[in-house]
């Protein structure tokens, strides 16, 4: 499941009225960077390994298999952006990135 605030919801809403567009759906994803992984969002289309939760006419997406590992999916947004928590433990950064080696891969 994944349930979406208020506030989050009304800042998607913002966006697709602000861009002028009909809403799109959202992926919600893992995504790894040198300071560790985290879930994040992007629009996307919807694929048939995706689950697909409706919340006030935008669809938010994931891959099935991730959200069965994740559930439940809960994606805030705290003023200076969103933040999506989950039952997932993700692995953290390491600290050579940005030097000669690289453990971001």
């Amino acid at each position: 499941m994944i349930t979406v605030s208020k506030s989050a919801q009304e800042q998607v809403s913002a966006y697709f009225k602000n861009n002028q567009q009909d809403p799109q759906p959202i992926r919600i994803f893992v995504t790894s960077t040198c300071s560790g992984q985290s879930l994040s969002m992007a629009l996307d289309k919807v694929t048939p390994e995706d689950s697909v939760f409706t919340h006030e006419g935008v669809d938010y997406i994931m891959e099935t298999s991730l959200l069965e590992q994740a559930k439940p999916v809960e994606v805030e947004y705290t003023g200076t952006g969103f933040n999506i928590t989950s039952k997932l433990e993700l692995a953290g950064g390491c600290g050579s990135c940005g030097s000669s080696g690289s453990c971001c891969e």
